[in-house]
């Protein structure tokens, strides 16, 4: 199986990419929405790291409440 040592795009914070195996690569850690995908991939054409992929989920959940969601 292919690994990839890589650096995040975003915060450059090293990682290994399991492109080869993607069920045990630590991006298969979280489950994303198709609009959380495309979120991230708007920005950035590369494997990110954990800890950018929970924030930039985080700020896309907070983006859609205060500003698609309907007020109460």
């Amino acid at each position: 199986m292919k690994h990839e040592k890589k650096n995040c795009p975003r915060c450059e914070q090293y990682f290994e990419c399991k492109v080869g195996d993607i069920g045990n690569c630590q991006c298969s850690e979280t489950k994303l929405s198709v609009e959380e995908i495309a979120f991230m991939e708007e920005m950035y054409d590369e494997c990110l790291c954990m800890s950018c992929i929970y924030e930039l989920k985080r700020r896309y959940v907070h983006f859609v409440n205060k500003y698609l969601l309907p007020e109460n």
